[in-house]
C-alpha cells in the first residue's frame, strides 16, 4: 500500500505563485513515476505535469508549460509542483498520482489540495 499526501494549496491572486508538495508513505522502497492532475468544478480530471522515476524526464500540459515546474525532492517519492503566473482558470483541486507498476495499471492517488486563484 502506498499513501500520497498533498499539501500547499490555498488562495492566491492572479499572477501569484504556489508550491504544492506530495509525499508518499507506505510501500516506498521503489521510486515511482509521479504526476499531478487537477479537476475543476464541473470538469473532468486532467493531466497537469509528470516526472519520471529518476527525475530525468518531465512532461507538461500545454496549458501550464512555461508557468509550472514539476520536480522530485530528496526524499524518495516526494514531488513538488511550482506554480507561477497563476490564472483564475488554474483554480481546481490538484491531485498527486504515483505509477506503482511502471505500466499505469496500478496507481495511487492522494486526496487532493484546493488551489483557488482570484482575479
Amino acid at each position: 500500500q502506498v499513501q500520497l499526501a498533498e499539501s500547499g494549496g490555498g488562495l492566491v491572486q492572479a499572477g501569484g505563485s504556489l508550491r504544492l508538495s506530495c509525499a508518499a508513505s507506505g510501500r516506498t522502497s521503489s521510486s515511482y513515476a509521479m504526476k499531478w492532475f487537477r479537476q475543476a468544478p464541473g470538469k473532468e480530471r486532467e493531466f497537469v505535469a509528470g516526472v519520471s522515476w529518476n527525475g530525468d524526464s518531465t512532461s507538461y500540459a500545454d496549458s501550464v508549460k512555461g508557468r509550472f515546474t514539476i520536480s522530485r525532492g530528496n526524499a524518495k517519492n516526494t514531488v513538488y509542483l511550482q506554480m507561477n503566473s497563476l490564472k483564475p482558470e488554474d483554480t481546481a483541486v490538484y491531485y498527486c498520482n504515483a505509477d506503482l507498476d511502471g505500466k499505469g495499471y496500478e496507481e495511487a492517488w492522494g486526496h487532493g489540495t484546493q488551489v483557488t486563484v482570484s482575479s
